[in-house]
């Protein structure tokens, strides 16, 4: 197949313009025309520009902060491309907000990852293309096809020069140690976790780490980084209990809230993070550094077009 004929349109929303044209630059090809934009009551309104009829159509649109704008977005270009007559909608979701309301941990909680699920699915998108889910398990959620990226490798470059001997990849909690196994896997280091509990009630957590992590340098490995509060309280307790120089890395750098200033102040000599989100100005700290996922997006696009396996991308 030509991947590079008019049979594939390439279109983006608002939410990561940026990305979208790294994208297109790595496939050689232009991003579709395109406008996202709102009546003066909020309400959003999408106008294609170009012919789609029984096109393979790809939409790159995270639904990162402001998540409801980008998501309604997202939902609208997938229906003005369905009443177009698109032949194939794949959305490009490289962060896919509402993933972490993924089951009912108290009574009256709503399932809110298998609503917007459900949400993208009624639009008309035909596959989602999505980069580290916060729970794998998430792609069950969805009744059409999904290709579930990973950020690890293209992170785990960043660090393959480090010394065997004396550094070790950590996972902040017990629930990311699956995580923290691929990414130590591919550069061939142990692993230490952090386990975290609280006594009693109203009494302050405890950390203890399972693994050996003194005199050596720490790479603390996560999905995300949302408010900053657990990576850098893990790297304060790193550094009390031996360890040389802290690092962190995550997929999807939300930075929300407080998240900038405890990065700055915390014992974090770099916080290595994609593009996933696009960083405002505020949040460009030295400390943190962005690695491109520009890509291995590309590769899967072309792939999914050729019909090709995504998988050997991982081999």
């Amino acid at each position: 197949m030509n991947f590079n004929s008019g049979e594939v349109k390439i279109f983006s929303g608002n939410a990561n313009l940026d990305l979208a044209k790294e994208i297109c630059k790595e496939l050689g090809k232009d991003l579709g025309e395109l406008s996202a934009s709102k009546f003066s009551d909020g309400e959003t309104t999408v106008d294609l520009k170009e012919t789609v009829r029984g096109r393979d159509i790809f939409v790159i649109q995270p639904t990162c902060p402001p998540t409801n704008d980008n998501l309604m977005e997202l939902l609208i270009i997938i229906d003005a491309l369905r009443r177009a007559s698109a032949g194939r909608i794949n959305a490009v979701i490289p962060y896919y907000g509402y993933a972490r309301q993924d089951r009912k941990a108290k009574a009256r909680e709503p399932i809110t990852a298998k609503l917007v699920a459900n949400l993208i699915t009624k639009a008309g998108a035909d596959r989602v293309i999505s980069m580290d889910l916060h729970a794998a398990q998430l792609q069950g959620y969805f009744d059409i096809p999904v290709d579930h990226l990973l950020g690890g490798p293209i992170l785990a470059d960043y660090f393959k020069n480090m010394s065997k001997e004396d550094t070790v990849v950590v996972s902040p909690d017990l629930g990311g140690v699956q995580r923290v196994r691929k990414f130590a896997t591919i550069l061939d280091l142990p692993i230490a976790i952090i386990e975290k509990r609280r006594p009693k009630a109203n009494e302050s957590e405890v950390m203890n780490i399972i693994g050996d992590i003194e005199g050596k340098d720490a790479i603390l490995v996560d999905d995300m980084i949302d408010t900053a509060g657990s990576i850098t309280k893990a790297a304060e307790v790193l550094k009390e209990m031996g360890a040389k120089r802290v690092f962190a890395c995550c997929t999807h750098a939300v930075l929300s809230g407080p998240a900038i200033e405890r990065i700055e102040e915390s014992p974090l000599e770099k916080v290595l993070v994609t593009n996933t989100i696009p960083l405002t100005e505020e949040k460009k700290l030295d400390k943190i550094e962005v690695v491109s996922v520009a890509g291995m997006f590309a590769e899967a696009i072309r792939r999914i077009y050729d019909n090709e396996s995504v998988s050997k991308l991982f081999v």
